[in-house]
C-alpha cells in the first residue's frame, strides 16, 4: 500500500490532467482543486465508509423542543398565518 500526502491543483490543470488524476487517486492520493485560488473540491478514491452508520448512534443526544412547529407570533402575523384551533 503506497501512501501519498495531498496534492493541490488549480481547476484548469486538473481539466487537462484529468485522467491521471483519477489514476493516481485511484491508488490512494487525495486532490484538492483550487479555483481561483479557493479549495473548491477533493478527489479521492471511492471506498465503503470504515465504520458504517448505526441507526440510533445520536440516541438522547438530540432534543427537539415540543413548540417546534409552530410560527411565533410576531412572524405568524407578519406572514398572515393564522392559527387553526
Amino acid at each position: 500500500m503506497h501512501f501519498y500526502m495531498e496534492s493541490t491543483v488549480t481547476l484548469s490543470d486538473a481539466k487537462a490532467r484529468f485522467s491521471e488524476i483519477v489514476e493516481r487517486a485511484t491508488k490512494g492520493e487525495e486532490f484538492i482543486v483550487t479555483r481561483m485560488g479557493r479549495p473548491v473540491v477533493r478527489v479521492v478514491r471511492y471506498g465503503t465508509r470504515v465504520q458504517p452508520r448505526k441507526l440510533g448512534d445520536l440516541a438522547g443526544q438530540i432534543r427537539i423542543s415540543g413548540d417546534f412547529d409552530e410560527w411565533p407570533p410576531d412572524l405568524a402575523e407578519a406572514l398572515g398565518i393564522t392559527a387553526d384551533k
